[in-house]
């Protein structure tokens, strides 16, 4: 960690230190967590992202489960039994919130009665969360294409784990800086990587409008052919009008998504190719869902790293 970085971390661990030290004074040196058996407190999480965050934040110190793997859509994801033990036999459970996992709404506020249920996205202030009309008034759930806004979510997670886990806030907090800072260092690269592509091509189309924040933090224009969920179904209307925005812009590569079915995508590009124009598939993005658990993607830093060198590449 260079000199900028290390300072960066010690302001973070510095405000985060202030904001638990009050709690802690009335917890004393006692765990949120009443201690019934040996072994890290349990914490299932709903998504990979979520997964990466707080095995990040907690180390050995937190044994973590996710729900949902590569390639799984979280918009449609349903709990299964094995889902619903694992969450009632855990002792903390974060989900990203904002409407992401709709189908487990209902769980979800079920095990809240009973234990520390966190909705990490709706810890963010409302002021910096989008609201597409087409969501019906609800928030774009997909706060991890903007990295500085994942950033502060982490940082606010980390604070709700610290209160509940409070024996173990502070090496929260440390693993936390860190973490933080290598995301805050990546987003000052993608703004320089995204720079690099011809304002003119500067659009990423996709299957579903996942990259909302990630257009608004990098400037890049950003179209999804479903909108922000993949519930909503998309018709021949909404095809058409994509198609004759591609064509009428030139537009060189679209790109298909590892948890969305490559259908959608290959009809725009059939429709392209019916007006006589071409336009490739520029590659597979990881939207909703990390890759394969041993692979670059497989983290959240290698899965933004590859996203943004194959938007790039593509659109050169």
């Amino acid at each position: 960690m260079n000199r900028e970085e290390h300072k960066f971390g010690e302001t973070v661990i510095r405000k985060l230190i202030i904001l638990l030290l009050i709690p802690l004074l009335f917890v004393g040196c006692g765990s949120g967590i009443e201690k019934k058996r040996e072994g890290p407190p349990r914490v299932v999480v709903t998504t990979g992202m979520l997964r990466d965050a707080v095995e990040h934040i907690g180390g050995d110190l937190l044994k973590v489960t996710a729900l949902m793997g590569p390639g799984v859509d979280p918009h449609l994801y349903k709990a299964s039994e094995g889902d619903v033990t694992l969450l009632d036999r855990a002792d903390i459970i974060v989900y990203n919130g904002l409407h992401l996992e709709g189908k487990m709404g209902d769980i979800l506020g079920k095990m809240a009665r009973n234990k520390p249920v966190i909705a990490a996205g709706e810890l963010l202030s409302e002021k910096r969360l989008t609201s597409p009309p087409e969501f019906k008034g609800q928030h774009d759930p997909h706060i991890w294409f903007d990295l500085d806004l994942w950033a502060d979510m982490i940082e606010m997670l980390t604070g709700e784990l610290a209160r509940i886990d409070s024996v173990n806030a502070f090496t929260f907090v440390h693993n936390a800086s860190i973490y933080v800072a290598d995301i805050r260092k990546l987003h000052s690269e993608i703004i320089g990587q995204i720079g690099t592509i011809p304002e003119q091509r500067r659009v990423l189309i996709t299957a579903h409008d996942a990259f909302g924040y990630f257009g608004r933090a990098y400037n890049i224009e950003v179209r999804g052919l479903q909108g922000i969920s993949t519930v909503s179904e998309y018709g021949l209307l909404d095809v058409t009008q994509l198609v004759d925005y591609i064509v009428e812009l030139g537009i060189k590569a679209v790109f298909v998504e590892s948890s969305v079915p490559t259908k959608s995508i290959e009809a725009i590009q059939a429709g392209v190719r019916g007006q006589g124009k071409e336009v490739v598939i520029g590659g597979t993005l990881f939207s909703d869902a990390m890759g394969a658990t041993e692979s670059e993607e497989g983290t959240y830093l290698g899965m933004v790293r590859h996203n943004v060198r194959t938007i790039v590449e593509a659109l050169k």
